[in-house]
């Protein structure tokens, strides 16, 4: 066990302080080529403007830059490839130890995590580079939507075919077949977690909601054995750390596309591998350990639903989150509300996983 806890808390410090370094660089070059919104404000979900919500958040869109997620998947690659490197070439049952990049555990949700920071990277590139173009505002949602739908299916496929899993765990009740199902459910977890990625929207958010998810899938991860698994999960909560040291209100920078698709992608098929596949009820617990996702999403379909069948808002501004700000709330009070909120709910879905798992 000791060798356990070892293996997964030195990457999620090693990631912790690379980030902590590269941001110097990052940041320079954000600042240096001005990598933020042009233009001010938003499209609302109905196509129409967003008076209130850029009201609450013009002045600090065209002078912050966006793509601080480099910094959170950079720390995560660096570390990972840096270990595995180094175990290759100099050895030594130390580095042994420490190399958790394994075929088994960690290749899906690496590959993931990969493909989502590419995709989320040139949305954002787009989005600050590409005015007066057919790109102008970066890639349609229904085109990073494809990818995510892409890269769920993929992993799905790749649960049914190659691993033949087609069970969701049920806490205390076994376990659910869905067959060929599977798949498309897989794909539907992933575009619903995706979509909570809006959440992105407030300084330091984002970041405190992904490390605390992320943990406690870690913690989940060290209880069914699958240390390699629980060692990228603090591998990235010690990437998100460093995001956050630099986020804190006042943010440095956003997060953006580059760390949202990734980490909602990584997120997903992180609690797919902790669930049948790891004998424990990673999917089923997810509702609870990504809670605040699972409030914006639900916010956003409450506000669209209210106002296309009876033309009335039932927040001031969608998702809830910027609600709280309009309502007078400090963007810090929200932040750390959310935090607490997060934690505590992340605890109770850590428990039921984990007492769901007790034969």
């Amino acid at each position: 066990m000791v060798v356990d806890l070892i293996k997964v808390l030195s990457p999620t410090a090693i990631a912790f302080f690379i980030g902590i370094a590269i941001t110097p660089i990052v940041t320079h070059y954000l600042y240096k080529h001005k990598c933020w919104k042009k233009k001010a404000g938003k499209v609302g979900y109905a196509g129409g403007g967003t008076p209130l919500f850029d009201a609450l958040h013009k002045e600090r869109e065209v002078n912050t830059p966006r793509m601080g997620g480099i910094v959170v998947w950079a720390s995560v690659f660096l570390t990972m490839f840096g270990i595995w490197f180094l175990e290759r070439t100099i050895g030594g049952d130390l580095l042994n130890k420490l190399d958790f990049l394994s075929r088994s555990q960690t290749w899906l949700p690496v590959f993931a995590l990969f493909v989502g920071a590419v995709v989320g990277f040139l949305d954002d590139l787009l989005e600050v580079r590409g005015t007066g173009t057919h790109f102008a505002g970066g890639l349609s949602l229904s085109k990073r939507l494809s990818v995510v739908g892409a890269v769920c299916l993929f992993a799905a496929w790749w649960f049914y075919d190659k691993l033949e899993v087609s069970q969701i765990s049920v806490p205390f009740n076994g376990a659910i077949d869905l067959g060929a199902w599977f798949m498309l459910f897989f794909v539907a977890v992933g575009i619903a977690v995706y979509a909570g990625g809006v959440i992105d929207g407030v300084d330091g958010l984002a970041g405190g909601v992904f490390a605390i998810m992320f943990a406690s899938y870690g913690v989940i991860a060290i209880a069914q054995n699958q240390i390699d698994l629980a060692a990228f999960c603090g591998t990235v909560v010690g990437g998100l750390l460093a995001f956050l040291w630099f986020n804190i209100p006042p943010a440095r920078f956003y997060m953006t596309e580059t760390g949202v698709m990734g980490l909602t992608l990584a997120l997903t098929i992180t609690a797919f591998m902790t669930d049948t596949l790891g004998e424990g009820k990673g999917v089923a617990v997810l509702p609870l350990i990504a809670f605040p996702l699972v409030v914006t999403v639900a916010s956003d379909v409450i506000q669209v639903v209210s106002k296309r069948l009876f033309s009335k808002k039932v927040f001031r501004i969608a998702p809830i989150h910027h609600h709280f700000e309009s309502i007078g709330w400090p963007s810090y009070k929200v932040t750390m509300r959310y935090w607490v909120l997060s934690m505590i709910v992340a605890f109770i879905g850590v428990i039921v996983a984990l007492a769901g798992s007790v034969q």
